[in-house]
């Protein structure tokens, strides 16, 4: 890793963020920014990108169980584009079926009361998302940075 990364879960009134450290080792929630407008969330973004000097950006990719491209996987990936040009950073998509259903059971595990968890106010649930997908990415680059050559990534 050449810098920290940052993971985006975007949902429709909040977007669930999370940085990795700079060597690209561990994942870390680290907030829930409140959606108000693409122009505005995007500003939100680039200036959080600056502070923390991310060099790569996530993006989770909302596939629908069975595979298909629903319009929420079109609007992520609209955003992306629009935020790789925000700021000039390459912005990967990653499947992100399950992230959410995993980050309530984290939370659960670590003590959070189940309506807690799952309540979507706090935005713990939303970045907690994020840290898993980044951790995720994380895992898949450390894996081909170990085997060169090897299989693609799923798609996106």
């Amino acid at each position: 890793m050449s810098g920290p990364v940052l993971a985006l879960d975007l949902g429709l009134r909040r977007i669930g963020v999370a940085v990795s450290d700079p060597d690209g080792e561990f994942a870390f929630p680290a907030a829930a920014l409140q959606r108000e407008s693409s122009k505005r969330d995007l500003a939100a973004l680039r200036s959080l990108v600056n502070e923390r000097k991310i060099t790569q950006i996530v993006v989770g990719l909302p596939i629908h169980l069975d595979g298909r491209i629903g319009p929420e996987a079109r609007a992520a990936r609209a955003f992306a584009e629009k935020l790789s040009e925000a700021t000039g950073l390459p912005v990967d998509l990653l499947d992100e079926r399950w992230t959410t259903r995993e980050a309530e059971r984290a939370l659960v595990r670590g003590g959070t009361r189940g309506s807690r968890a799952r309540d979507r106010k706090s935005g713990a649930l939303d970045s907690a998302a994020a840290a898993i997908l980044l951790r995720t990415w994380l895992a898949r680059e450390r894996g081909r940075a170990a085997s060169p050559g090897a299989a693609g990534a799923p798609p996106q």
